[in-house]
Formats: C-alpha cells, structure tokens, sequence
C-alpha cells in the first residue's frame, strides 16, 4: 500500500478558489482533479449550480424550490468553512484538512473513502461531538447546538443503545426524547423485518440491533440524515428493505449523508458523492457525472481511485 501522505500545511497546497472539473490524467489512469471551494455545488447536467455565492462573500443563496407547496430556506442546510481536526499527538497531521464545503437540501450524498480518510471524524465534528480545531460547521447557519441537534438525525457506527430496555420501550424513549420522531413509523418497520418489540435488546443478534437503531433513526422528521455505515452488519437479504427504508422515509426537503464501504449496494439510491483522502476533500460531484464523464460506476471509479 502507498505510504499516507502527509497533509499538514507544508505538504499541501490550499484548496483552490474555483473547482476544476472531472478529468482524466494523461496516462490514462482515472483520477478525480475537483476542489470545492465554499460557494461551489456539485454541478448538475444542463443547470445552473444550486448555490450561488452573494458579492460580500460572507452569504449564500439557494435557487427557489418547493417541497410540498412550502419554499426551503434560503440558507444552506449544512455549510463546512475552512475546516480543520488535528489530534493531541499526531504532530503537523490533520484528520480533516481545511474543508470547504456545501450540502443543499433534498439529497442523498455519499461520503466515501478508505479507513483513516476522516469521515468519522467529519461526521462527529458536524454533530458537535467533537470542536474543531480550525474553521467552523454550520447547520441551517448555526454552529452546532442544542437547536442543530433536533434537526439531525445520526446513526453512528457503534450502537448506543440500552441493552437492557425491550426494543417497544427504546421506541418509547425516543418519542419522548425527539418532538419529530413518529412512533407510527417505528412500529411499521419494525414489524416490517419480523423484529419482536417485546424482545430485549441484550437478545438480539448484532445485526438485527443494527435494524433497531437504523428505523429508530429513520422514524425521525429530520433536516439531515447522517448515517455511518448503516448496512455493514445486516445481511444482505434485508439490504435491499434497509434502502427502501432510508430512501421512503425522509422528508423530500431533507438530506441524507451516507458513509459506507458496500458502494456496490448503495450507488443507486446515491444523488452526489463526495470522496476523501488524507483528511482531504478530493471530489463533490453527482454520480450522473461520474457515468457520463468516465464511463464507469461509481463503485468502479472509487477501486480505481483508492487502488493501493
């Protein structure tokens, strides 16, 4: 495997000002050439960007559009400016490397790399679970907070929940702890895949809490999705109504942020993708772009990409 390249200021370049579209280097080997500045968007085929950055340089607008007869916020859901982590003990190294970065409403992207790219990373900072070192989140034009969170949505990689608790009374508690969570919803998917809801948590197989805490995520009326690999334990019989579910059950207006490896399995529900190396943005683009530029998948453009 190449040797990780260092990412600290003196080793690489800043992000340029304006983006670069998807090229292919000289030899023939594919290989994404797109920077995303602050006020740049994945470019969709015959439009116009959906993000537009004002003259002051401080604002940005979004083109008019409606979900269901009610006009979205001029203000962008999820806005990186600038960011940075560095870890205690990790010298000049940035896990995240001055990111910039806007994610409009009413998509599902995927976030995409090897281990150790900095997605996880990303995700916790954008959750407020850890504080950037340089550089700010801002979520519908807040750093996150108390209000950020109720419009969030997170699955994170590792369970959380209370092995102790019956799966009916984890439903209870997150229609307690969430004004927006539907336990209508809930009940329906769980019975759904067969799960008992009188079971306790500590009996059921890693997959199947892994199909708990994805419907109890999913049953929220959330802004922003974020989920971290949520099909890597679940078998691949139950894959295909995991999708349906992520895809039938949000909010048109919303958007969904998806870290995974099993590319193969959730390319097409994908509208952008985003890949990361080295803490650093490589490529925001839509996957329609991806196909017509390169003539190749997404998931075959991504073993390309990251060959070792």
């Amino acid at each position: 495997m190449a040797a990780q390249q260092d990412n600290s200021a003196s080793a690489y370049p800043q992000q340029n000002s304006n983006p670069v579209p998807l090229t292919q280097q000289e030899g023939g080997s594919a290989y994404p050439q797109q920077t995303v500045s602050p006020s740049s968007y994945p470019q969709q085929e015959s439009s116009a960007p959906l993000y537009t950055q004002k003259e002051s340089g401080s604002a940005y607008t979004q083109q008019d559009q409606m979900y269901g007869g009610e006009s979205v916020s001029a203000i962008p859901l999820l806005q990186l400016n600038d960011l940075c982590k560095r870890y205690p003990g990790m010298g000049s190294y940035m896990s995240v490397f001055h990111m910039n970065l806007i994610i409009p409403r009413g998509r599902i992207i995927g976030l995409l790399g090897p281990n150790g790219c900095g997605k996880s990373t990303l995700i916790k900072m954008i959750n407020g679970l850890l504080t950037p070192t340089c550089g700010n989140v801002l979520i519908n034009g807040l750093n996150p907070c108390a209000a950020t969170k109720k419009v969030i949505s997170y699955l994170p990689e590792r369970t959380y929940l209370d092995n102790s608790m019956k799966v009916s009374q984890m439903v209870g508690y997150f229609a307690d702890f969430y004004e927006d969570f539907s336990t209508e919803k809930a009940f329906q998917m769980l019975g759904a895949l067969g799960i008992n809801t009188e079971a306790r948590l500590k009996t059921l197989s890693k997959g199947t809490k892994e199909k708990v805490q994805l419907i109890l995520v999913m049953s929220r009326h959330a802004d922003l999705y974020i989920l971290d690999e949520p099909i890597a334990g679940v078998d691949p019989a139950a894959r295909d109504y995991i999708l349906r579910t992520i895809i039938t059950n949000y909010n048109p207006g919303s958007t969904i942020l998806l870290s995974t490896h099993l590319i193969s399995d959730i390319e097409n529900i994908l509208d952008d993708v985003i890949f990361m190396k080295n803490g650093s943005l490589m490529l925001y683009t839509s996957v329609d772009a991806i196909r017509s530029q390169m003539g190749k998948s997404v998931d075959t453009y991504f073993r390309e990409v990251y060959a070792c």
